[in-house]
């Protein structure tokens, strides 16, 4: 049976990294790697998109 581990992009260098449970910082290749991806949340380099939730839907309204 071949190798099926799972390989995916270091999300911060690109470098290959096996998905598998000794791989200790994945996704990430390493824990420079990680604490790079931390620090751009962090300072809010990164963000996910929100829209405004609209006053009638705070209430509970069903009528959206």
């Amino acid at each position: 049976m071949p190798d099926s581990v799972r390989i995916v992009a270091c999300p911060t260098c690109r470098k290959e990294v096996r998905w598998e449970p000794q791989s200790r910082y994945r996704p990430f290749c390493s824990e420079r790697c990680r604490l790079i991806d931390l620090g751009q949340w962090a300072s809010e380099n990164y963000r996910v998109p929100a829209s405004e939730e609209s006053p009638s839907s705070e209430n509970g309204d069903p009528q959206r």
